[in-house]
């Protein structure tokens, strides 16, 4: 089934392109002052996570018993099925005297059967894993462009790579200015996106190529015409795989447990801008370099 409805999209693609280049510049400002709000697992910092068995814990019980062994936790987050469960981050690498001091604050009041899980990250390490994020997302890029300039050409790959790298930036865009936490689960997501994105912007792209094949392509209007007739031949398609996804992203974000919850965020913000990209950046993009540069074979054609 295909929608009987329809806007001109070519038209509008310096709107886009505009909106699009905004939000990106308001992202390289946002991370230039203020940067990421990195997680324990880019700096230095030690997370307890203290279960006491089924009797509910409250916050600020538990910052009270974390400051009575003479420290201030960064944050405090309450979870576990009967929120007996409290996972305190510190910004500061704790010694095995100040965790067991601060294990031995919540048997005082919740008994023995307190038990408690300890993940420190040193410098060196949280330098480290910043580090391969970064070369993790290039060289899937590098992968993904040679991948798309294999299989189509050139431009098909310049128009990908700028919009998911648009949809990378979103996120992390968003993620600087509300100051949400940044953390190896965050990686992940970033990750994941690119991969939805290139395959939501490759569907499109194959349509736009099959349609090369039988249409007439001389002036700009009969390739702004293809990209159109292309986007809007895969638009069913595109709505139906977001949505499915988004279904459970949502539901992961709303019912999955804290750890996991920036993730989930990650993912939607991921997913609406990659629909949004292959549709208003990617297509309109290609469709501006194959004319500015239509290759030898279209200049062949149009001068016979």
């Amino acid at each position: 089934m295909r929608y009987k409805w329809s806007f001109d999209v070519v038209k509008h693609r310096k709107k886009y392109f505009t909106f699009s280049i905004v939000v990106t510049i308001l992202g390289i400002l946002s991370l230039a002052i203020f940067g990421l709000n990195r997680g324990v697992d880019f700096k230095s910092g030690t997370t307890l996570d203290i279960t006491a068995a089924g009797q509910a814990i409250d916050q600020a019980k538990a910052a009270d018993l974390i400051g009575k062994a003479g420290l201030q936790a960064a944050t405090i987050v309450v979870g576990g099925d009967n929120n007996d469960r409290v996972t305190a981050r510190f910004e500061q690498v704790l010694s095995p005297d100040q965790v067991k001091s601060i294990e031995e604050s919540f048997k005082a009041v919740y008994g023995d059967n307190v038990s408690k899980e300890e993940n420190t990250v040193d410098t060196e390490l949280a330098a480290e894993l910043a580090t391969k994020a970064t070369w993790a997302v290039l060289i899937a890029s590098v992968f993904i462009a040679a991948y798309v300039s294999i299989r189509f050409e050139w431009r098909f790959a310049v128009a990908g790579i700028v919009s998911l790298l648009h949809d990378a930036f979103i996120v992390i865009s968003l993620f600087s200015i509300f100051r949400w936490e940044v953390n190896l689960p965050f990686v992940a997501a970033v990750l994941t996106i690119i991969g939805y994105s290139i395959n939501d912007t490759i569907v499109i792209f194959d349509r736009i190529r099959e349609n090369m094949r039988f249409a007439k392509k001389k002036t700009f209007d009969d390739l702004a015409k293809i990209v159109n007739d292309s986007v809007w031949q895969t638009m069913t398609r595109s709505i139906n795989t977001v949505v499915t996804v988004l279904i459970a992203a949502v539901f992961l974000f709303i019912m999955g447990s804290p750890a996991i919850r920036m993730f989930s965020l990650a993912i939607i913000i991921g997913l609406a801008s990659g629909m949004y990209s292959s549709i208003f950046i990617a297509s309109p993009l290609w469709l501006v370099l194959k004319h500015k540069w239509p290759g030898k074979s279209a200049g062949k054609k149009a001068a016979a």
